[in-house]
Order: C-alpha cells, then structure tokens, then sequence
C-alpha cells in the first residue's frame, strides 16, 4: 500500500466487503492498484516454455517501502531459480491502472501476476466477473493457507457473490497493516508531555499542544485519515459483534448508536478544540505524512504502511503506540497477490508468490519496516520493526483488526471524505452527518 491510498482504507486504496447470504449489487468499477504495470510480450502463449519466457508483474509498492524492497529482492531470487525467465514491469500511476484494469483484465494484455486491492468491490468483484484465477488448490498445495492467520486471511476468500470472508481463494496476502499513533518523541519531551498511556493522556497531550499554539493531529480532510480517525472513535465504543454487522452485514447498522454519535460528536469537538486544524479539510493524505516528517505536526494516526518513510526520512525521534482504550482497530491483511484468469504463466505465478511467502523475503519485509505473515520472529533485529511487529500480534490475539469504514458498499469511501470535510469545516453538524451516512449506506446495501 502506497502512503497515499484508500485507503485505499489503504484505504487505501478502496476496498469493500460484502453482504453474508446473498448477492450485493456493486455498481462501482474495480478499484486497481497504483503501481506498475508490465505489457512486455511473453515468449509463445499459454505459458509455454519459451526459452524468453517472460513473467509480467503490476505491483504498486514505492521503491524504498518495505513492501518495494522486500519484491526487489524476491525478483531476484526468482529471476535466479528460473533460469531463461525475466520478471518486468512497466510502471503506470494509480489513476490509469484505476480507469483500465478491468478492461484490461479482461483482455490478452493481462499481465501474468499482479498485486491488487481487496474488499468486494475490488477483489471480490473481479473474482464474480471471472477475470481472477481460483487459487484454493495452490494455496493448500503450497501452504499459503497455513502462514496466514484467520483475520489476515479473511480477504484472501470471496463467495459465488463476490463477498469476503468465506469461498474460494482468490488472492494472498504476503504482508499485514493496521493503524497506531505515531508520535514525535522530541516535541513531546520538549514541552514536557509524556507518552500516552491511557485515552486521557492523549486528549491531554493535544490540549498542551493547543496552548503551546500547535495543532496536535496530522489530518487528511481529501483523502482517507479523517475519516480514519473517525471510525477508530466509533471501535473504541464497540465490539466484534459491531464490526462484523457494519462490514459483513451480521446484524442491523444504526449511525445513531452509542459508537457512531460518539465519533461524530468527539471528532467535531477536537475540530472546535484546535486538535485537528479547519484547513485540514483538503489536505491528502500525503501532505499530512510530510507535516509530520518535517516535525511539524506531533501527533498522525495512520497505518504500517508509513513506518519504514518514517524509518528512513524522519530526522528525529519518533515513537509509535495502539490507540489506547480500544481493543479495535482499523487493520487487515495486506492488499493481494492474484493471477489474472488470462495469466500466460500461472504456475510463474504461483511460485513467484511462493519466494514473497518464504523466510528470507519475509524477514527482509521485516526489518525493513512492514508487517510479515510468515516472519521468523528471531531474524528481526530493528528495533522499531520488532515494536511495529509485536504490536500486531497483540492485535491478532485480541482479535482486533476492524477493516475499514470505506469497505461496506462501493463508492462509500467517497460519501465519507466528502460528509466528514463539512465535519471539519463545520457546514454540517454530526446528526445530519450520520444521517447521510445511513441514507447512504443503507441505498447501497439493498
């Protein structure tokens, strides 16, 4: 996942879940990924065994993120124990990748593997179209279904009816995300606030910050953090039984219950206390992660996917902490590895992803700032990997990765940018806001 997605809810990239027990209408096109896209020719059709074999890759990972370093390397190891075979990819921007990908899909300029979103209307969408591979067989063959933990996996399996959670496989998983606080370790020993340990620690924090004359919270109004920041107020009011009846439709979703009128409400209130700045209403998500590189914002809520440009561009002292006082939190499986039905070179494709599943691919993904499945605990040795490591599997016991809000029904993720900028311009009040947000949420789940 990109620094600037969705979420893409990254999101982001946008992904959505489905409906459990009948089939959703999804109007909405496929959400592709930001990346490269390979179009080089491959050697004979059908994957044949050229001797110019060719295995053609879309990934979207930028080069120095955990994910870009760790896919260089596994080309590598391909490219080494394929001999005759070269991996290529031509590099295309998120927006065009988003306009085509089903067109091309769906056509002889598949490309061979390529690294897509998950969530139903993305994923599970093209899985119900017929443009993806079915990779149950492959999966149990070569143990991916073993490496993956039940919450990681849930987007790796989608239904006759394109809905997560349940069916066949269809993509793979080779990383995880979820959210924390990141915070500048410097500003707060400068004007003497400690970490947060609890809830009230950090509203605390913000109101120094505030009296100090700075706006404490890193925000993105355009993209997906302010919205972020809003569910994570409403999991921290609610349950499993909560999440799965707003993302997998388990049970009815009221935007008036004690979880949503409290996010809305809190979230207003921190606009009005200074906490998050009016003028954060058109701000991305990537003027936000630099506000906070450059040691201007103390405090950004946001995913993994920031750790290892933090890692590498922060110039301070910088720390990171789950939200406090939630069991839950946004997070998943990482976005999907999933052979095209066109693919040329499946079984290329499937070993390909094999080599990102190994030990030694993992472990690099490690140390270099994402979150591995299939990790060797012992062979991470940065220390900040082994907190961002080790805080993920505090929410894996706990069972608290909550997906995304932009995931129920496609085109949500747009109703919530836009609802949530009149939250932090204050044109709407948080009543006519969940109001919105219902009216919204129930027309796309009819």
């Amino acid at each position: 996942m990109l620094t600037a997605r969705r979420r893409t809810g990254r999101t982001g990239r946008t992904g959505q879940t489905g409906r459990t027990g009948r089939a959703r209408r999804l109007t909405a096109a496929a959400v592709a990924l930001s990346g490269s896209l390979l179009l080089a020719s491959c050697g004979g059709s059908g994957g044949s065994t050229s001797d110019a074999r060719t295995l053609r890759l879309w990934h979207y990972e930028a080069p120095n993120s955990a994910m870009g370093v760790a896919w260089s390397e596994a080309i590598k190891e391909f490219e080494a124990s394929h001999p005759g075979v070269k991996v290529k990819y031509e590099e295309k921007s998120f927006e065009q990748i988003q306009k085509t990908a089903q067109m091309v899909l769906n056509s002889s300029d598949a490309p061979d593997l390529m690294e897509y979103n998950k969530g139903n209307a993305t994923a599970g969408l093209l899985s119900k179209q017929g443009l993806l591979t079915d990779l149950t067989a492959e999966a149990a063959k070569r143990g991916w279904d073993k490496k993956l933990s039940a919450g990681v996996r849930t987007t790796s399996r989608y239904g006759a009816d394109g809905v997560m959670g349940s069916g066949k496989w269809y993509g793979v998983p080779d990383y995880a995300e979820y959210t924390m606080v990141y915070y500048d370790k410097d500003l707060f020993k400068k004007y003497g606030i400690a970490e947060p340990k609890t809830f009230d620690d950090l509203t605390a924090a913000m109101s120094t910050f505030v009296a100090k004359g700075i706006t404490p919270l890193a925000n993105a109004g355009s993209e997906y953090l302010a919205q972020q920041y809003l569910y994570q107020l409403a999991l921290s009011k609610a349950d499993r039984s909560w999440v799965d009846a707003y993302e997998l439709y388990k049970g009815k979703v009221d935007f008036h219950d004690q979880a949503w009128t409290y996010a809305a409400t809190t979230f207003a209130d921190w606009v009005k206390k200074g906490y998050i700045a009016k003028t954060s209403s058109g701000t991305t998500a990537e003027q936000a992660g630099v506000s906070f590189i450059q040691g201007k914002a103390p405090i950004l809520f946001s995913g993994s996917w920031w750790y290892g440009r933090f890692q590498s561009e922060a110039k301070f002292d910088w720390g990171s902490f789950l939200w406090p006082g939630s069991d839950l939190t946004l997070g998943s499986g990482g976005n999907l590895w999933v052979v095209p039905k066109n693919s040329g070179n499946k079984e290329l494709a499937y070993d390909f992803i094999d080599i990102t599943m190994s030990k030694k691919i993992q472990n690099l993904l490690g140390n270099k700032g994402g979150v591995p499945v299939a990790a060797d605990p012992g062979a991470i040795t940065d220390p900040k990997s082994k907190q961002l490591i080790a805080d993920f599997n505090t929410l894996s016991k706990r069972d608290g990765l909550a997906f995304y809000p932009d995931w129920p029904i496609a085109g949500f993720y747009d109703t919530l940018v836009s609802e949530t900028q009149k939250l932090i311009t204050g044109s709407e009040k948080p009543d006519a806001y969940l109001s919105n947000l219902q009216t919204a949420y129930d027309k796309g789940t009819r």
